[in-house]
């Protein structure tokens, strides 16, 4: 593959490397960054792409390397040295504190004073001033925790914009967004851009990083193998590049539903209104929604973590009007939930151990009121194989793998307790081109097999490429239900904002 035409280097990493124990993160990587260009960082999960900018940003001392700003060599030990020098990072998982409000949150560490104390009436109005110089819509009076995940990472934007930084990164920025959202977030990032800003877009969308990007580095297991041009470039040759030749898969076959395993019926709960819906073994309902609008309500009552409010709920041909997690653990329902790293998984925790959450007291985990450490080692070991969780080390701690790979170590073990019904929310968030395509086979497979699935997810088109049947939620209510040969994106993409053909 060629090389990128020249351009005016304003960051230079040069030949970084860094290891966690056994585990080689970075190898040997270079990587320059011009003023006011988007790179794209493209690769599979674990390929390092991550683990880069946290050297840049200041979270991991490189074992081996060094930075230079404007070809002046500098030490970025903390997050706090990189925002001095104008870099600032927005991560997957935010560093937000939910109690405070988005102008609280964006001043935080540089708040205006008035007799020493917070000018709250100031913040609001800089951060006011920002949102709309940025093209954002938020309210700076809100509290951080009501607002949608979306919501939440344009206040991480504008927190790191109010620092002044000249170079932003951005790591999965449109995981949670709607494509109305990633628009919008493209279309300002852009003029930022423009106006002179370095953006480093880290995606595995590739569609999305060839339509962003000026210059693409493409990285596989630590090293950086290729940069590229969107102008040269296709989905196919990136996704060969980062993963090997990659074959489409194939269309999911005609579902055979059996019996109802989960139905609602005129269903209320908080955000809830007067929902009535149906889970057949042996298909997959999608639900399709702008994130907020009931998808996380409905998720959390069939899996024991809501509260019935109204109306009726039948798991398995019989009524349930208080459901415990472990009442629909019990009954055959398993969980994928939206953030693993609050509800799914403890990162100090080893692979093994994890692998055991939620079935502890049972074969092959437990024999009798005594851990199987055998057992459960050998299980662990068989679906890491199964899901290709990587590194395949069992007593590793969590922690120490990428966010893909702990994300298909949930999804294994979920399916691994052969489950009735599967609620996944949001499965494939994070994973790349390969896990993507495995964790959708899985559920295909589950499927298949019988199973029910319930698939929420902010990806519409993901949606419709597993699901037999959507279901359209709009403030909460079901706005529409199209069957697969019903399936028009733009008419479903209507049903999503509320609009109601004429």
């Amino acid at each position: 593959m060629r090389q990128c035409a020249a351009v005016t280097v304003t960051i230079a990493l040069r030949h970084i490397s860094k290891r966690f124990g056994s585990q080689v993160a970075l190898d040997d990587v270079s990587l320059e960054l011009a003023r006011g260009e988007r790179i794209a960082l493209v690769g599979e999960n674990g390929a390092g792409k991550s683990s880069l900018m946290n050297v840049l940003y200041g979270l991991y001392a490189a074992d081996v390397g060094d930075i230079a700003i404007d070809g002046k060599p500098v030490r970025i030990r903390t997050p706090a040295d990189a925002l001095e020098r104008g870099i600032g990072m927005v991560h997957q998982h935010f560093t937000l504190v939910g109690t405070l409000s988005v102008a609280e949150n964006v001043v935080l560490g540089r708040e205006p004073t008035k007799g020493g104390l917070l000018d709250l009436a100031r913040a609001v109005a800089e951060v006011k001033a920002k949102c709309e110089r940025f093209g954002f819509v938020l309210d700076p009076t809100a509290r951080v925790d009501s607002l949608s995940v979306g919501s939440q990472q344009k206040v991480e934007i504008v927190k790191a914009l109010h620092r002044g930084v000249s170079t932003l990164i951005l790591d999965e920025p449109t995981a949670v967004l709607t494509p109305q959202e990633a628009d919008e977030l493209f279309a300002v990032t852009r003029r930022l851009s423009d106006e002179g800003l370095t953006v480093v877009l880290i995606s595995h969308k590739l569609r999305e990083v060839l339509s962003f990007a000026t210059r693409i580095a493409v990285m596989r297991r630590g090293k950086k193998v290729a940069e590229v041009t969107p102008a040269e470039s296709t989905p196919s040759s990136l996704a060969a590049l980062m993963v090997g030749e990659r074959t489409p898969p194939e269309p999911p076959p005609p579902s055979q539903p059996g019996p109802v395993v989960a139905s609602l019926r005129s269903v209320s709960s908080g955000k809830l209104k007067d929902v009535s819906l149906e889970v057949r073994a042996g298909e997959v309902v999608g639900i399709a929604g702008v994130d907020g609008n009931g998808q996380r309500e409905l998720a959390a009552l069939l899996t024991g973590l809501g509260t019935l409010e109204k109306g009726t709920l039948e798991l398995l041909g019989a009524a349930r009007l208080h459901l415990t997690p472990n009442e629909a653990r019990r009954l055959g329902v398993a969980h994928i939930p939206e953030d693993r790293l609050h509800h799914a998984v403890v990162t100090d925790f080893t692979v093994a151990e994890n692998m055991a959450l939620g079935r502890q007291h049972e074969a092959p985990f437990a024999k009798g009121p005594r851990i199987d450490f055998d057992g459960r080692l050998a299980r662990t070991v068989a679906l890491m194989e199964t899901h290709d969780v990587r590194p395949r080390e069992p007593q590793l701690r969590l922690g120490a793998l990428s966010g893909g790979n702990q994300q298909k170590l949930v999804v294994g073990r979920e399916l691994d307790a052969n489950p009735k019904l599967l609620v996944a929310v949001q499965p494939t968030r994070g994973l790349d081109l390969a896990a993507v395509d495995a964790v959708r086979g899985r559920l295909l497979d589950f499927r298949a097999k019988g199973g029910a699935v319930l698939l929420v997810s902010l990806d519409l088109e993901e949606v419709l490429a597993l699901s037999d049947r959507v279901v359209v939620l709009y403030e909460g209510r079901v706005t529409g239900s199209f069957t697969r040969d019903e399936f028009d994106e733009r008419l479903i993409g209507r049903r999503m904002l509320g609009v109601r053909d004429a």
